[in-house]
């Protein structure tokens, strides 16, 4: 259905959106939806909430709240809301909460673009809330309103903000401001969460740990589960069920430079701090002397969020290519982002896949997105080891893991690979093996579960408050979600005017490339 005009302004793509599904004709008069527009936020608070008192055989209705830019172009925690409202929407009513208009259209769920006021109204309306990073930071208010609230903990972004903040010249109290920001957004989570998700054994580890600190695993949760999986659960990053098709040429004989002979080494992703390009690109100048054919592209430099800087780690990855001689002859940028409908024609078409960071913390608990795209497209995989990826290639002989930091490791790797006849064709069967536990609609079952018959947390439904982990004090205020004129006061006021002059550089670049 196309977008319409629903509560003050607000773009969805269904005008019962502020209401539940399940309501009886007396409520649908009550809230006097007609010809597309919604009336009277006190009726539809009303009759959201008689619309709650629902028998236990009734559908539960789940809100999913995202804070990442939804759109043709994609980041991962966009597409894993996305795909999880997409499974979801299977089993019941599900709303996909974006915070950029206009909405895209879903399938099989409803989108809409909240603000404030709607995203209130919405979660009256829901019985179960998922939220992603940091919602719940900015929308405290989501806490008290979900009778059951759900955390999707995949991305461990506080370390990731460590990352981000090391080596660009920010004053030691402005960044441990930023960072306890961050933290104190999690620490919300970990403390009123009935449910949570995780993507690895390895994060759930982390993430037990983080729960004990905040006094969550308690007598009452042990009790209810020993094995604590019904308060934090396994949920990876998904696949699609159906294999990927190659619709048109993208690369090859296409792009610039690029012949349709060449040996195709892709990075399937964006470049972020804490990722290590440079490895590759190094790589290449020796694998270059012996594979002139070789070529290495970079799936994205520019995020699709206006509101995520362009990574210093990308500006230097394409002045290190230009210092090597390498930069569009043997090395590639995609200056923009590829849709997430188009990836799969890239990843077709590569011989290799490619990926590498450095060794710090965020790579041994990361999950990356990519790597469940190499496994879609049976991509054999080069890549640095210590990382849930790297376990992956090495268990299940998908590639070759080498030493952090090793291009000369990584060159004779990529040389080997490319020198096998059929390369695709001799790890298929093991790429299929794989890949069949990670769609969507088999990772997202712990998640499909709880929103059949969802749970309170043992420990606040006996009653037990927990220990907060960390106390916020004077830490930054979590970024607004709202308007250009909130977030330009946020970055002057807490960034300082050098990383606002950075931000508005960045956002009329983004505007210009749209």
């Amino acid at each position: 259905m196309p977008a319409q005009r629903g509560y003050r302004g607000v773009e969805t793509t269904s005008p019962e959106c502020l209401a539940p599904t399940n309501l009886n004709r007396d409520l649908l008069s009550l809230v006097n939806i007609q010809d597309g527009r919604c009336f009277s936020s006190r009726m539809i608070t009303a009759a959201c909430a008689i619309g709650n008192r629902k028998s236990a055989s009734e559908n539960r209705q789940v809100l999913i709240v995202s804070g990442d830019y939804f759109g043709p172009c994609m980041a991962g925690p966009a597409i894993r809301a996305w795909e999880l409202a997409r499974v979801l929407g299977r089993q019941q009513p599900v709303t996909l909460a974006v915070p950029n208009k206009p909405a895209p259209a879903g399938a099989g769920f409803r989108t809409v673009a909240y603000d404030e006021a709607l995203l209130r109204r919405l979660a009256a309306a829901h019985d179960v809330i998922v939220v992603q990073g940091t919602v719940l930071g900015a929308y405290p208010f989501l806490r008290d309103l979900a009778p059951y609230l759900v955390a999707d903990l995949y991305d461990p972004y506080p370390l990731e903000t460590l990352e981000q903040g090391a080596g660009e010249g920010r004053g030691t109290e402005r960044r441990a401001r930023h960072f306890q920001a961050r933290l104190a957004t999690l620490t919300a989570q970990l403390a009123v969460a009935d449910f949570f998700l995780c993507a690895s054994e390895r994060q759930r580890d982390f993430w037990l740990g983080m729960l004990l600190a905040a006094g969550r695993l308690t007598p009452a949760a042990y009790d209810q589960d020993d094995t604590l999986r019904r308060l934090i659960d396994l949920l990876p990053f998904g696949l699609p069920e159906t294999p990927p098709v190659h619709s048109q040429p993208v690369l090859k004989g296409i792009w610039p430079g690029i012949g349709p002979d060449d040996r195709l080494i892709l990075w399937g992703g964006g470049i972020h701090e804490w990722l290590d390009p440079a490895t590759p690109i190094r790589a290449m100048a020796l694998v270059a002397r012996q594979e002139p054919r070789a070529r290495l592209f970079f799936m994205g430099l520019r995020h699709p969020n206006p509101d995520v800087l362009p990574a210093r780690a990308a500006e230097e990855a394409v002045r290190l290519s230009k210092d090597l001689g390498l930069y569009n002859r043997h090395v590639f940028f995609n200056p923009g982002w590829v849709p997430y409908a188009e990836r799969a024609n890239y990843l077709l078409e590569a011989d290799l896949g490619v990926s590498a960071h450095r060794d710090h913390l965020e790579a041994r608990l990361a999950f990356r997105t990519r790597l469940v795209d190499y496994l879609w497209a049976g991509l054999p995989v080069v890549t640095t080891a210590g990382d849930h990826l790297g376990d992956l290639v090495q268990t299940h002989s998908l590639g070759r893991t080498v030493p952090v930091g090793d291009a000369a490791a990584m060159a004779e790797a990529i040389l080997e690979f490319l020198a096998q006849p059929n390369l695709r064709e001799r790890y298929a069967p093991a790429f299929r093996q794989v890949a069949a536990s990670y769609t969507w609609e088999r990772v997202a079952a712990p998640l499909a579960a709880y929103c059949r018959q969802p749970w309170r947390a043992a420990d606040r439904a006996a009653g037990e408050s927990p220990a907060l982990l960390a106390t916020p004090g004077s830490a930054t205020p979590p970024p607004p979600s709202g308007s250009l004129f909130a977030k330009a006061a946020y970055s002057l006021r807490y960034e300082g005017p050098a990383m606002f002059w950075r931000r508005a550089r960045a956002y009329w670049e983004w505007i210009c490339t749209r």
